[in-house]
């Protein structure tokens, strides 16, 4: 069944809850273990149709911002998702206390446990209001980016459409392409700080009314952090700021030289050579007969799986009009089908969002039979290594995209992959700030971005643009707004990926192994027993970050780049 056959209902939320309350008891009052694991499947039956109808109204949404029906299932959802993720903590609470744990832990791993008691300690009744409010201020930042109507050079642009121009090879174009686009965040700013200001202090309630002294440990337990903590965060970023920082920094002189220019400005930095980005070839349908190949022949698994979305037109990939910005990969129980989303644009990172949320959607795809909801995804942290990863596997196929261009890509690629880690723990050092003083004025916030930006990225030349140079970057980040404390899972999975790297350069069969194993896993393993088992080591180990920046940095020394 295509995607655009699936059907779509909205559940009957007062039938739902009574049937699944009734469940919920059941399985609390069970006599025996083999009845406690029918109603536990039940139970899971119950939750796979409900996330299902919320998965397919979010990525229709998403497809068309503009759609009237799909917006208001989006406020549905928003309202009554966490209504339904109540009566979930109820069922946690039978679990964990269940006479026939031993019996279920045995069966299931004690994975789903930790899962259980972080998320108990997420939730209670008297947030449910403010849980439904924390929603709606998520989605109208959502629909802010979605409806940008950027007017350049006689033409209207969205905030997708407009990237090629910010890499266009005439300097002056790319420069006021940029500034038209922050323009345009710079118009909505005070919209957008009133949503963030009002979302930090509804989550700081949040926390509070739950026992936390802020929402840092919310938020952690929310991310199902269950073997690491902040402190080992924090002390990973110094590994960041000491051992990738001056790297990258060399990275960016490199590329002032090559484009002969005598200070890169912030609307450089994505403009990587003189004579051009990398760009892929031939239309949006030829990536993807590329793609067809690529992933025929890197393994039999991934020609299944990547046969099995284009079947089902289980992705939805260019840059349109309303479309919400960004690229994700979602689940759908109910049809057990990934589905990714995104916008191309015409530059590299069509290819890199192509291969990113394939590693993703390949992941679920691998552990869509694991039988129990929390095991079809681990925590953000582990799944990111599978599409970081993926990107890096699929390096041999990259003449099928870019041509003559190949090495080109690598390079910038790879240099990229690097360049993104300071920036990753800008964003986390700044959620931590901003969570630890809940309190501060929007002002105050964008003062300490800067002053964060200066320590990660003290490279960067704002060329005087006001909005950019009093803090207001952070501002176009949607994690920081919709997810919080997402966004150091990307460096840690970076970690693990280029890990990958080295260990796919040594042995392609060893490596994809290693990744296989870990994508069939699923969520049944916290993130640093994950790591474990693909036989990685864990980014939080000191001298993990400088002994695998080493290997990236020699190859990279390696490249005459002045030739691109």
């Amino acid at each position: 069944m295509k995607f655009t056959e699936y059907p779509y209902k909205r559940p009957n939320l007062k039938r739902l809850t009574q049937t699944l309350k009734k469940r919920i008891a059941e399985f609390g009052e069970a006599d025996n273990y083999e009845q406690a694991s029918k109603t536990l499947k039940k139970i899971n039956e119950l939750r796979k149709n409900f996330s299902s109808s919320a998965t397919i109204g979010q990525i229709r949404h998403t497809i068309d911002t503009r759609d009237s029906f799909y917006d208001s299932e989006n406020q549905f959802f928003d309202e009554n998702s966490p209504v339904f993720e109540a009566l979930i903590t109820e069922f946690y609470k039978k679990l964990i206390n269940h006479k026939f744990r031993l019996d279920l832990e045995k069966k299931w791993g004690s994975q789903l446990f930790n899962i259980a008691e972080l998320q108990i300690k997420t939730f209670q009744p008297s947030i449910l209001t403010s849980l439904q409010e924390e929603n709606k201020l998520a989605s109208e930042y959502v629909k802010i980016k979605a409806s940008a109507q950027i007017e350049f050079h006689g033409k209207t642009y969205n905030l997708s459409s407009i990237t090629p121009l910010e890499t266009d090879s005439d300097r002056a174009i790319r420069k006021s392409a940029t500034e038209a686009k922050w323009a345009f965040f710079e118009e909505k700013a005070p919209e957008v700080e009133r949503i963030y200001h009002d979302s930090v202090l509804n989550r700081h309630k949040i926390a509070v009314e739950l026992g936390y002294k802020n929402f840092v440990e919310l938020g952690y337990a929310r991310m199902l952090r269950s073997d690491y903590n902040a402190d080992m965060v924090a002390n990973f970023r110094k590994q960041v700021e000491q051992f990738i920082v001056p790297i990258s920094q060399k990275l960016y002189e490199r590329q002032r030289k090559r484009l002969k220019i005598s200070e890169l400005k912030y609307y450089d930095e994505d403009f990587k050579f003189p004579s051009g980005n990398p760009k892929p070839k031939g239309t949006p349908e030829d990536i993807l007969r590329g793609a067809d190949k690529m992933y025929a022949e890197l393994s039999n698994d991934t020609d299944k799986f990547f046969q099995f979305m284009r079947t089902n037109d289980l992705m939805d990939l260019v840059a349109k009009d309303g479309k919400a910005t960004g690229g994700y990969c979602t689940y759908i129980g109910k049809y057990r089908a990934p589905y990714i989303f995104s916008n191309f644009n015409g530059t590299s990172g069509d290819i890199d969002v192509l291969t990113h949320e394939a590693g993703h959607a390949f992941q679920v795809f691998s552990s869509r039979n694991m039988g129990i909801a929390e095991y079809h995804w681990p925590t953000y942290e582990a799944c990111e290594i599978h599409s970081m990863s993926m990107e890096f596997f699929t390096w041999p196929w990259m003449a099928l995209f870019f041509g003559e261009d190949t090495e080109k890509y690598h390079f910038a690629h790879l240099s990229a992959a690097l360049q993104f880690l300071p920036y990753g723990v800008a964003v986390d050092e700044f959620q931590h700030f901003v969570y630890e003083n809940p309190e501060v004025t929007p002002s105050v916030r964008n003062q300490k971005w800067r002053e964060i930006e200066q320590k990660y990225l003290p490279h960067r030349n704002y060329d005087g643009n006001k909005f950019l140079e009093n803090g207001g970057f952070w501002q176009k980040q949607s994690h920081i707004f919709t997810t919080p404390f997402y966004y150091i899972d990307y460096t840690l999975a970076q970690i693990c990926a280029f890990q990958f790297w080295k260990k796919d350069r040594e042995s392609h069969k060893t490596a994809w192994a290693d990744y296989v194993r870990l994508c069939k896993a699923g969520g049944s393993m916290s993130f640093l027993k994950l790591v474990e088992l693909a036989n990685l080591r864990s980014p939080f180990d000191d001298g993990c970050v400088e002994s695998v920046i080493g290997e990236i940095s020699a190859w990279l020394d390696s490249v005459d780049d002045s030739k691109f």
